[in-house]
């Protein structure tokens, strides 16, 4: 998959050091200029619905078991491939020198009967709820998040934004 851009969250983590590294994937299900985001009130943004590849996951069955459990929406199908965003951090197990997630994000099709949520006790937490919102809405409403000095974002905002500006300029 064509890598999109990559993000360094800390400019001194070493990139060519032991890497811990993710492997995940993002459903972007557009309708219009409407996308299905997972909204955060806790954190005030926007992000898309998926997660971590678990061990010996096929991609496609884990964007639809995330999509499941963030939104509650069954995947129909898996239109394509958009791209890959590498984000680089100080890793949180000390026996590495670099914790470096592929999120990668795929055009999908969902079945619009919702179905119960099964969230993670942090996604709980953040009041994670799936919404139909513009892209003009989620972009701003994400930027402004991250001006905010008040509170640190979340670390998957900027990648979100990147991803949201990248869609809008070159799928809509």
């Amino acid at each position: 998959m064509q890598i999109l851009t990559e993000i360094f969250r800390d400019p001194a983590v070493n990139i060519h050091g032991k890497t811990d590294h993710r492997a995940a994937v993002r459903a972007v299900v557009l309708r219009g200029e409407d996308l299905l985001m997972v909204y955060s009130p806790v954190n005030g943004d926007y992000k898309f619905p998926g997660g971590g590849v678990d061990r010996d996951e096929d991609p496609k069955d884990a964007l639809k078991r995330e999509v499941a459990e963030e939104c509650g929406m069954q995947l129909i199908q898996v239109l394509g491939e958009i791209g890959s965003i590498i984000e680089y951090a100080i890793p949180m197990k000390a026996e590495f020198d670099v914790f470096k997630m592929t999120s990668s994000y795929y055009l999908c099709e969902v079945d619009t009967i919702t179905e119960e949520q099964h969230l993670d006790p942090y996604e709980t937490d953040l009041g994670f709820q799936p919404v139909w919102v513009n892209i003009e809405i989620a972009i701003q409403t994400n930027k402004t998040v991250l001006d905010t000095e008040a509170k640190r974002p979340p670390q998957w905002t900027a990648r979100e934004v990147f991803m949201l500006e990248y869609i809008r300029t070159n799928l809509l």
